[in-house]
């Protein structure tokens, strides 16, 4: 009966997208005694492993990462003269570091911090300074939009504008006359954007 060989069975890949050749000729090179000779089959194997992306493999930072893979695959046992500083195994056992998440309040969610950021900023300009109300009409425009991507239902004018002003702390007071984008035309920039399926906006109903 003849014994069939399953990548289950084999030993198992450091870097599989290198694929199993590769991986062989590694092993292959280990067991070279003659260190000129197995510095030389590194480099021939290099040039095959730079064969696979050969619009990388010109660029000084992309041999490194060959190197680098040799390595790695050789389970950092290869004893030969790197040209450059190979990695340590600990680098790849330390745990990742923890990303620190920003904890600060989001007073609506469908708005987000950034929104919040731009009507503080709106809010410390001067009142004569005609930008404050290019502003304010800018934000509120935006904060519909926004409402609208999070929110199935349509929105008053009116809800935006008490939102706006709440946000400022009071600081902000639209025009309660401003009128806002039509719900309509900002469902159809959204469709056209891929936000909303065109089978969503036709579900829902407006006024």
């Amino acid at each position: 009966m003849i014994a069939r060989d399953y990548n289950t069975q084999r030993k198992k890949m450091k870097l599989p997208e290198y694929g199993r050749s590769i991986h062989k000729m590694v092993d292959h090179i280990m067991q070279i005694e003659n260190r000129e000779e197995r510095i030389l089959a590194v480099k021939g194997v290099i040039d095959v492993m730079g064969m696979m992306y050969p619009y990388l493999r010109d660029i000084n930072e992309f041999k490194h990462k060959l190197w680098d893979h040799i390595a790695i695959m050789s389970d950092f046992k290869l004893d030969i003269d790197y040209p450059y500083d190979p990695p340590k195994p600990e680098t790849f056992i330390e745990k990742p570091k923890l990303v620190p998440y920003g904890q600060k309040e989001i007073k609506f969610r469908h708005y987000g911090k950034i929104m919040e950021n731009y009507i503080a900023a709106t809010a410390q300009l001067d009142d004569e300074n005609p930008a404050k109300a290019v502003n304010i009409e800018l934000l509120a425009n935006q904060m519909k939009k926004t409402y609208l991507v999070w929110n199935k239902d349509a929105v008053e004018d009116s809800k935006i504008l008490n939102d706006l002003t709440y946000l400022s702390h009071g600081s902000l007071k639209p025009n309660p006359d401003l009128r806002l984008q039509e719900v309509n035309e900002i469902f159809k920039q959204q469709v056209k954007k891929g936000r909303i399926t065109p089978t969503t906006n036709q579900s829902r109903k407006h006024k």
